[in-house]
């Protein structure tokens, strides 16, 4: 019985078999029977990696690239991160010296209507207020314990953007000799006022603000001791820094034993001055941004 020859396999270049369902050249690699073809890349694909290859040398020579024993090649243009960041911090202090400019130039009272020149005062205020302000103030500016909230209407020197300036730059009985002094007798440390006496000036101090029942003989002590500084309605003097009696703002705490405390004992506290610490540029920034905050007036 004759037997059929096997149809042997066409040859590619070198001798490579020749699929014969695809037509294509195999690599002459094949696992459990299937064997691997040898298509070409696309045309696409090829002319893309031919063209980043040359991007790259491009880079190469324009840009820093290569290691060396000195550091790196610098490239034609002499490129580099610090280089870019140095020239955008000019640019941005460029930027700022042409509006700190503007700021000197303009009142404070009328910064507010140049939005543009009003809008970076408060961002620089508000940069400055974290930086040397917040740790007393608060992050929010709404105090803390001892020390005054600045969103609230309530000013011992006044609330105009000119008097926080002022305030700001020479403080409150700081050293410097511009600052603003006052100050308030300790009633009973000073032997001014008895406990009792003291007892009964508390009660009609915190019956002002509607906290207690008032003290006829506290009533008299008041006017005759403290209606100088805090004036005959309580309502207090910015002249001298007295704070209003009247309203339901404390800066010492409204109980009992805190006000008897402050009238016993006294409380003096003091800002410092900011003049010759910080710029009168951040000054300026600071006063415009506490005014601001909603208590300014």
């Amino acid at each position: 019985m004759a037997v059929k020859n096997k149809k042997e396999p066409s040859q590619g270049k070198a001798g490579r078999e020749i699929d014969k369902l695809s037509g294509v050249e195999t690599t002459g690699h094949e696992w459990d029977g299937l064997k691997e073809l040898n298509n070409p890349l696309p045309r696409w694909w090829l002319w893309v990696f031919i063209l980043t290859c040359v991007w790259a040398l491009g880079y190469w020579v324009v840009y820093p690239a290569w290691p060396t024993i000195q550091g790196h090649t610098k490239g034609k243009y002499g490129w580099t991160q610090h280089k870019q960041l140095a020239e955008g911090q000019e640019e941005i202090r460029e930027i700022q010296a042409a509006y700190l400019e503007m700021l000197r130039r303009t009142p404070l009272t009328e910064v507010k209507e140049d939005p543009t020149l009003y809008a970076f005062a408060l961002a620089g205020g508000s940069a400055a207020f974290k930086n040397h302000c917040a740790a007393c103030h608060g992050t929010g500016a709404d105090g803390m314990a001892h020390y005054p909230n600045l969103n609230d209407d309530d000013w011992l020197w006044g609330g105009s953007v000119e008097e926080i300036y002022r305030s700001i730059k020479y403080g409150i009985r700081s050293s410097h000799d511009k600052t603003r002094i006052s100050a308030m007798t300790a009633f009973g440390t000073d032997g001014v006022l008895t406990r009792p006496e003291v007892l009964a000036v508390t009660d009609h101090v915190r019956a002002l603000s509607g906290l207690d029942e008032d003290n006829a003989r506290g009533a008299v002590i008041f006017q005759e001791q403290c209606s100088s500084c805090h004036g005959p309605d309580g309502k207090g003097d910015r002249e001298v820094g007295a704070p209003n009696l009247t309203d339901a703002v404390w800066l010492y705490g409204s109980s009992r034993d805190a006000v008897s405390s402050v009238i016993f004992s006294a409380r003096n506290s003091v800002m410092p001055h900011w003049h010759g610490v910080i710029s009168d540029d951040k000054i300026r920034q600071l006063a415009l941004y506490v005014h601001s905050l909603g208590g300014g007036e």
